[in-house]
């Protein structure tokens, strides 16, 4: 693996930057943007991926690192059923569920990929980056 010099180089935050940006896309329609707790909830699961993956890769250690990303992947997995709510609330179609679930499942099989990466490598040392 190349040595990465900052979080904006891995795939899945730019992957989760995506689907924050998507997230809030969607909140922004008319009567998504009123239902404040599942707007003000997705948004922060959403955003809550990226920065957990932004966190765990400035902890400076493999294992704290793992850490993080599996908290991002949860948050990955709060967005997926969020927006099954938003969908049975006619907030947004099939279409944009699909998209956004996606992108989930995208980001989580590039967490899951750096996560069997990390626990190869010696955990108790700091990251080479």
């Amino acid at each position: 693996m190349t040595t990465l010099k900052n979080f904006e180089e891995l795939e899945s935050w730019k992957k989760a930057r995506e689907l924050a940006g998507y997230i809030y896309a969607l909140t922004r329609k008319e009567k998504f943007s009123r239902d404040f707790g599942l707007r003000d909830q997705i948004q922060r699961a959403a955003g809550s991926i990226m920065h957990n993956i932004a966190e765990g890769f400035e902890a400076g250690y493999n294992a704290e690192f793992v850490r993080f990303l599996k908290m991002a992947r949860r948050s990955a997995g709060e967005v997926q059923s969020e927006l099954y709510l938003a969908l049975d609330a006619d907030y947004i179609n099939e279409d944009e569920l699909k998209k956004a679930y996606e992108l989930t499942i995208e980001i989580k099989k590039l967490i899951n990929g750096l996560i069997t990466y990390l626990n190869k490598t010696v955990t108790n040392k700091p990251k080479t980056s």
